[in-house]
């Protein structure tokens, strides 16, 4: 499954740069994500929770910084997950790409991503729905990281800032009903196009 999100942020590229490479104050940025451990500079592990309605799942997740290309602004990540009571699990490349706009920054971010076992059968048909909000949450959280920071960078000998509170969980349940209410009304303008 591929998924293509864009949202703009309020800061020049490379400020933006900076904090994409920025690995433990991203993940946070994920609703329901925490960072458990720093393996290296490259490889992360993460645990991130979901809730469907009734039915919470929990994921172990490992994350790489597989590949960045500064001058083209792209970077590479992949997230390998499980869900902790063997529920099934999901494959994800995620690539961003920064983009000057207005003297902000627009990011790209196309995800192919493969979910197996029942973790596939709880997200089908909710999955773009899904992404959407988890992309909306994550550029507002990228905002507000950007917004606290100096923008000279700080000073020499200063304290990198603190990596945002864990976002909340994203609730299945409400993806699910707002899913159920835009397929009534793409189902609503399709009919009043045949009438």
């Amino acid at each position: 499954m591929r998924l293509e999100n864009s949202f703009n942020v309020e800061a020049p590229p490379e400020r933006a740069w900076e904090l994409l490479l920025d690995v433990p104050r991203v993940i946070p940025c994920m609703p329901g994500a925490e960072l458990t451990e720093t393996v290296d500079e490259k490889t992360y592990k993460a645990t991130m929770a979901v809730k469907l309605g009734p039915i919470s799942l929990k994921f172990a997740t490992d994350v790489l910084l597989e590949e960045t290309d500064e001058a083209a602004r792209v970077v590479r990540m992949t997230a390998n997950a499980r869900e902790l009571r063997g529920r099934g699990g999901g494959k994800a490349t995620i690539e961003s790409s920064l983009a000057e706009v207005d003297g902000g920054t627009r990011v790209d971010i196309v995800t192919d991503m493969a979910l197996t076992g029942a973790v596939a059968q709880y997200g089908r048909g909710i999955v773009q729905d899904v992404s959407s909000q988890l992309v909306r949450r994550f550029a507002e959280c990228l905002q507000a990281q950007l917004a606290t920071e100096p923008a000279s960078g700080g000073t020499v000998g200063a304290a990198a800032p603190a990596p945002p509170p864990p976002a909340k969980p994203v609730s299945g349940l409400a993806l699910g009903l707002g899913a159920v209410a835009r397929a009534a009304a793409r189902l609503v303008r399709r009919l009043f196009r045949r009438g």
